[in-house]
């Protein structure tokens, strides 16, 4: 059996392909979504376990559903003082079903800069807005 342990949102799942679970919200219903924190992965005697990563692996999922969890009740109490305060919650979450386990593409190179200006040194930048540098303010020392 193939599983893995992927990490989203401060939480670690374990997942299987073909599996719906609920992570934390992510983007809209319909598009795929890669979660590239993958911890561990295990297909049958072959354990990959990853520091703290493994590199070059995925997980491919398809957003199913927007759901709300359970509703909470948060009440502030402080005796003898009339405060009482009750406030309500429900968490919105993300129904994912899990496609694939696998080797993902690799990451996209950083954008490079538009080819029509060129970068302005810092010299010339502060000369052209005519502005004194900023001063920088120590503390006054402590009265003794």
């Amino acid at each position: 059996m193939k599983y893995a342990i992927i990490r989203n949102g401060g939480h670690e799942y374990k997942v299987t392909e073909g599996e719906t679970l609920e992570v934390e919200l992510v983007e809209a219903v319909g598009k795929v979504v890669t979660f590239s924190e993958v911890l561990l992965v295990v297909d049958g005697e072959n354990v990959q376990v990853g520091t703290p990563t493994v590199a070059g692996m995925t997980v491919t999922a398809t957003l199913v559903d927007t759901v709300k969890g359970d509703k909470i009740q948060v009440f502030k109490y402080k005796s003898k003082s009339r405060y009482r305060k009750l406030r309500g919650h429900r968490q919105q979450y993300s129904r994912v079903m899990i496609e694939s386990i696998g080797a993902g593409a690799k990451e996209k190179p950083a954008a490079k800069p538009a080819a029509g200006k060129p970068a302005a040194s810092a010299k010339s930048r502060s000369t052209s807005s005519g502005k004194k540098p900023a001063v920088k303010r120590t503390p006054k020392a402590a009265a003794k």
